[in-house]
């Protein structure tokens, strides 16, 4: 019966040290909840950023950021990757029909969407200078796409590469136009 008192006497100090240290946390601004969204949730402002966050900080990528958002890509995106991204500037896509964007932004065309931003992806980093004229390329999608090189300038299809940015998870290569499967 002695041991019994003693279990008991045990259990309840630790419940009431257990009580007194969450006491203490909640006194000093700790929280047991973890922080919401995956990998683009961390706070990181020495490291090279990640493929969203450069997109996050170029004011001609908006409109990209807002259609990853839309299709629930960002957590993806900010992931380890390696990735290649074709990414199209806001120009890039005001050359869609009207209302093309508006409508792709919809909830219940977040899957073509996808589709749409998967055909700009590439699961590798690679830069410019891996790319040949005539190399047939597999995007993310598993469709196709074909890189042509002509007056110095690379095309993605029909899309004319700009620019190229490192990013902590791959490589950018900014482009004038959204890449559409055939």
């Amino acid at each position: 019966m002695n041991t019994f008192k003693y279990l008991v006497a045990a259990a309840l100090l630790m419940i009431a040290v257990a009580c007194a240290k969450q006491d203490e946390a909640a006194q000093n601004g700790a929280s047991e909840t973890q922080p919401a969204g995956g990998q683009e949730a961390v706070k990181d402002d020495e490291s090279m950023k990640d493929i969203v966050k450069v997109a996050v900080g170029s004011k001609d990528h908006s409109t990209l950021v807002t259609a990853l958002k839309a299709a629930d890509l960002v957590t993806s995106m900010s992931n380890a990757g390696p990735f290649t991204v074709f990414a199209p500037t806001n120009a890039a896509f005001d050359k869609l029909p009207a209302g093309t964007v508006e409508t792709l932004l919809k909830p219940e065309n977040k899957g073509k969407l996808a589709d749409i931003l998967y055909h700009h992806v590439m699961t590798s980093a690679l830069d410019v200078d891996f790319f040949t004229d005539g190399q047939t390329l597999t995007m993310f999608d598993g469709k196709s796409a074909k890189i042509t090189k002509k007056d110095g300038a690379m095309y993605l299809d029909d899309a004319k590469v700009i620019a190229s940015i490192r990013a902590s998870n791959g490589i950018i290569h900014v482009v004038d136009a959204v890449v559409l499967a055939k």
